[in-house]
C-alpha cells in the first residue's frame, strides 16, 4: 500500500524539481573607464543544463571591445536519464495502482502478474540508483561550473587588477539538491518494496513448499519410530513377564480343587 501511495508522488517531485529548473547568476564588470563598465550581465541556464551551449557577452575594458564566451560542461545526459526514469517510474506506478484495485483477480490469474511486477521493481530500483548517482555527479558539475568565482575567471578583464569583477548574485540550487534527494529516496522505496513483491510471486510459494515437505517427513518419520519403539517396548515385557513364571508342565498335574483337611488326614 505504501508503494501504491508514495511511488507516484516521490517521481513527480523528482522529475519536477529537475525537468522545471531555470536558474541564472549576474555579475559586473567596473572598468577603469566607466563607460565600457557593465554592472549586470545576466546569464541564465535550465535544463537540461547544456551549459557549453549558454553565451554570454562581457566587455574587456578595452574600448568597445566586447568578448563573446560560453559556459563549461555538459551535463545533460545525466539530467535526462535521471527525468526518464521519473517520468517512465511514475507512469508504471499509475498503472500497478489500476491493476491493483480494478483488476486484482488477473492481476494474481496464472501468477504471470506477480512474476512480470517483480521482474519491474527489480529493474527500477537499479534504475533509479545509477539514475540518482550520476545526477548526483552531474549536478556537482553544474555547480561548479556556475560558480561566479570560476566564470570570473574566464573574463580576461577580470585578469587585470584595475578592473573590479564581482558577483551580484549566486543561482539557487535548492530545487536541484531536492531532486537528488527524492531520486534516492524513490531508490529506497523501490528496493523495498521488492520482498514483497516476491512474497506474491510462485517462487517464494514454492520454495515454502520445498522447506516444509522434508519439515513434515521428519515428524512423520519420527512418530513412526516412536509407535514402534512403544510397541516393542510393551510386548517384550509382556513375553518376559510371561516367561518368569512357572509352566504346569514342570510340576505335574495340579488338583483341580481346594483338599480339605479331613481328607488329608
Amino acid at each position: 500500500m505504501c508503494m501504491v501511495i508514495f511511488a507516484p508522488l516521490f517521481a513527480i517531485f523528482a522529475f519536477a524539481t529537475c525537468g522545471g529548473y531555470s536558474g541564472g547568476l549576474r555579475l559586473s564588470v567596473d572598468c577603469v573607464n566607466k563607460t565600457e563598465s557593465n554592472l549586470s550581465i545576466d546569464i541564465a541556464f535550465a535544463y537540461p543544463f547544456r551549459l557549453h551551449q549558454v553565451t554570454f557577452e562581457v566587455p574587456t575594458c578595452e574600448g568597445k571591445e566586447r568578448q563573446k564566451l560560453a559556459l563549461i560542461g555538459d551535463s545533460s545526459s545525466s539530467a535526462e536519464f535521471f527525468v526518464t526514469v521519473a517520468v517512465f517510474a511514475f507512469l508504471y506506478s499509475l498503472a500497478a495502482t489500476v491493476v491493483y484495485i480494478f483488476f486484482q483477480n488477473k492481476y494474481r490469474e496464472n501468477n504471470r502478474g506477480p512474476l512480470i511486477d517483480f521482474v519491474v521493481t527489480v529493474v527500477f530500483s537499479f534504475l533509479w540508483l545509477v539514475g540518482s548517482s550520476a545526477w548526483a555527479k552531474g549536478l556537482s558539475d553544474v555547480k561548479v561550473a556556475t560558480d561566479p568565482k570560476e566564470v570570473l575567471q574566464l573574463m580576461s578583464a577580470c585578469k587585470q587588477p584595475s578592473n573590479k569583477c564581482m558577483a551580484v548574485h549566486s543561482p539557487v540550487m535548492s530545487s536541484l539538491n531536492t531532486s537528488v534527494v527524492f531520486g534516492f529516496l524513490n531508490f529506497i522505496l523501490w528496493a523495498g518494496n521488492i520482498w514483497f513483491v516476491f512474497k506474491e510471486t510462485c517462487w517464494h510459494s514454492s520454495g515454502q513448499r520445498y522447506l516444509s515437505d522434508p519439515m513434515e517427513k521428519h515428524s512423520s518419520s519420527y512418530n513412526q519410530g516412536g509407535y514402534n519403539q512403544e510397541s516393542y517396548g510393551s510386548s517384550s515385557g509382556y513375553n518376559q513377564q510371561a516367561s518368569l513364571g512357572p509352566s504346569s508342565d514342570e510340576f505335574g498335574p495340579q488338583p483341580s480343587g481346594p483338599t480339605s483337611f479331613t481328607n488329608q488326614i
